[in-house]
C-alpha cells in the first residue's frame, strides 16, 4: 500500500496591504459618521453559506493544531484549505485522486464538510480591487526527495460566494491546472468588485467539493510506500 499520496498544502503566504482611511459623511446636519478602513483578523466563514456573524473553525488535515491565523489588515487573506488525498495503493496505471472535502465546525458547534476554499477580505474602503494568485512549490516528493514525476494538480468548479450581491463578485477561474514553480492568477477583483469578504470555493457542497480538486498521477511514475507532499503559496495583491 502507498500510505501516502498526500498533499499537504502550505497556506496563506504573501499579502500586500494598504494603509489609510476613507471618510463617508452625512449631509448638512451636525450628525456625522466616518468609516475607517478595517484591519482586524477575519475568521473563516462557512463555505456553504458564508455569514460574517457566524464564523467557523476549519480542520487542517496536515496540522492537528489547526490552520494558521489569517494575515489581518484591511486587505487580507483569511484562510486557505489544505488538501489531503488519502492513502492510495501503488499502481502502474494512470490514476486520478481527489482531495477530501473541507471539514469544519460551524457556529453552532455542528461538525460539517463542504468544499475546499480560499477566503479574501477587502475592507480598505477604496473599492480599488485586488488579485489572487497561486503557485505550486515543486513536485510532490518524499522526505528523501524522491519525486512523484508527472503528478499534476487540477482545480475544478471554482466560483466566488459571499453574503453580498453578485454585483460585486470578483471574476475567477472555474478550472485551472497548476504548473510547477510558476505563479498563476486565478481570481481578479476589478474596481468596485471584491468588496467585503469573498470565498473562492471549489464545488458547491460536500459531494461536489470532494470531486473538485484532482491529483493526476501517471502509471509510469515510480512510487515508494512513503508520504508524498508539496506546498502551495497563495498570494493576494492590492492591484487588479
Amino acid at each position: 500500500m502507498l500510505k501516502n499520496n498526500q498533499l499537504f498544502s502550505f497556506l496563506l503566504l504573501t499579502c500586500l496591504l494598504f494603509v489609510g482611511a476613507t471618510a463617508v459623511h452625512a449631509d448638512d446636519s451636525d450628525t456625522h459618521m466616518n468609516y475607517q478602513r478595517g484591519g482586524a483578523i477575519v475568521k473563516p466563514l462557512d463555505p456553504l453559506q458564508p455569514d460574517p456573524t457566524k464564523p467557523v473553525v476549519p480542520v487542517d488535515p496536515t496540522d492537528p493544531a489547526g490552520p494558521p491565523v489569517g494575515t489581518g489588515g484591511s486587505l487580507s487573506l483569511d484562510f486557505a484549505s489544505s488538501f489531503q488525498f488519502g492513502n492510495q495503493a501503488i499502481s502502474t496505471k494512470d490514476k486520478t485522486y481527489y482531495a477530501l472535502a473541507q471539514e469544519y465546525t460551524d457556529f453552532d458547534g455542528t461538525k460539517k464538510k463542504g468544499p475546499n476554499y480560499v477566503q479574501v477580505t477587502d475592507v480598505r474602503g477604496t473599492a480599488a480591487g485586488w488579485e489572487l494568485s497561486v503557485k505550486q512549490n515543486g513536485q510532490f516528493q518524499t522526505a528523501e526527495a524522491q519525486e512523484l514525476k508527472g503528478a499534476e494538480l487540477i482545480f475544478n468548479q471554482g466560483a466566488m460566494i459571499s453574503n453580498l450581491s453578485n454585483t460585486y463578485a470578483p471574476s475567477a477561474n472555474t478550472t485551472f491546472d497548476l504548473p510547477l514553480d510558476a505563479e498563476i492568477n486565478v481570481a481578479t477583483a476589478n474596481t468596485d468588485k471584491g468588496i467585503g469578504t469573498w470565498l473562492y470555493r471549489f464545488g458547491t457542497n460536500e459531494t461536489t467539493g470532494a470531486q473538485a480538486i484532482q491529483l493526476k498521477v501517471p502509471g509510469k511514475s515510480v512510487k515508494y510506500a512513503k508520504k508524498y507532499q508539496t506546498s502551495l503559496t497563495w498570494t493576494l495583491k492590492d492591484v487588479p
